[in-house]
């Protein structure tokens, strides 16, 4: 039996409660994870609201961590007992996410936590990094094109600014006045002021029109403004299905697509490790703080990820 994170029933905060779950040895290809901490994303408020659907409840919230292998099942010899990992897992299934003390996840999804860096730190990456190297791998801009990323300040949209610049593309980014030096240390080449009008933000910087945006900020259609005829949208909490204008190309991020890309989970370590991506923890709670930590969350501002801490 191990600590966790419950969702007793949708709601708000006062759903979450921390209970007891049994938690199983590792099977084939598999490691079991003594956890330190776990990330508080806006993903973990969506599923409490709206709950697990036809999972079991109490669900367990919760898709990247980091902590301590404890134990690894047959066919794994890429990780070893002791080894300090980050991992991604989808709380979508039965024994739940990473909000608990004893974590079973695949070992395509864990790797060893970038170096220079802290558990507390290493557990912001792994889900939003996958999140946006999936995002910027389906637009599929040619190195040289103009990228334009709302939501510059937010963890993810830091990530994104990052990757981007790796990928050769040039980055503009929206920021309140405070956060401006703080976007450009991202990687961002132009950062333009945050308001009300995106679109116009843009194209007051390329007049003809970005080759793709990447919406961390939820501007949706709002966005379609600063993309030129034929471009395309990368949006994170999915599409209304309805039309875009202009054949403006809309690119739906589904990261659970990319939970298991090892790969990618490597080439994210890397990155960090040599300081190209800035993991950034916005505060620490203790299981029972949970509620908090997603009153946070929702209140909107944070630099970074809030934790829970084990």
């Amino acid at each position: 039996m191990a600590r966790a994170i419950g969702i007793t029933r949708p709601g708000g905060p006062e759903v979450l409660e921390v209970i007891d779950r049994s938690v199983r040895e590792p099977a084939d290809g598999e490691v079991r994870i003594a956890v330190h901490a776990a990330a508080v994303n806006p993903t973990d408020i969506g599923f409490r609201q709206r709950g697990g659907g036809e999972v079991p409840r109490p669900w367990t919230p919760g898709m990247d961590a980091a902590g301590v292998v404890e134990s690894v099942g047959p066919g794994v010899d890429r990780l070893a007992v002791g080894d300090e990992v980050m991992a991604a897992v989808s709380p979508r299934r039965p024994e739940g996410g990473a909000q608990a003390q004893l974590l079973v996840v695949a070992a395509a999804s864990v790797v060893t936590i970038p170096a220079g860096a802290g558990l507390e730190q290493a557990a912001t990456l792994p889900m939003n990094g996958l999140t946006a190297m999936l995002g910027l791998e389906e637009l599929a801009l040619s190195g040289g094109e103009t990228l334009a990323v709302s939501g510059g300040a937010g963890l993810l949209g830091s990530y994104v600014i990052g990757l981007a610049r790796q990928r050769g593309l040039r980055v503009i980014a929206d920021a309140q006045p405070r956060d401006q030096e703080l976007v450009r240390g991202f990687g961002a080449d132009t950062v333009i002021p945050r308001s009300d009008d995106f679109a116009r933000a843009v194209r007051d910087v390329v007049p003809e029109g970005v080759a793709g945006v990447y919406d961390t900020a939820l501007l949706n259609r709002a966005a379609f403004g600063a993309i030129r005829d034929g471009g395309g949208l990368a949006v994170v909490r999915g599409w209304d299905g309805s039309e875009p204008e202009r054949e403006i190309r809309i690119v739906t991020v589904m990261v659970s697509r990319a939970l298991q890309r090892v790969d990618w989970l490597e080439r994210l370590r890397g990155l960090a490790s040599d300081g190209r991506l800035a993991l950034r923890v916005a505060g620490t709670y203790a299981p029972e703080q949970v509620a908090e930590a997603h009153r946070a969350m929702a209140a909107g501002g944070l630099r970074g990820r809030a934790l829970i801490v084990f």
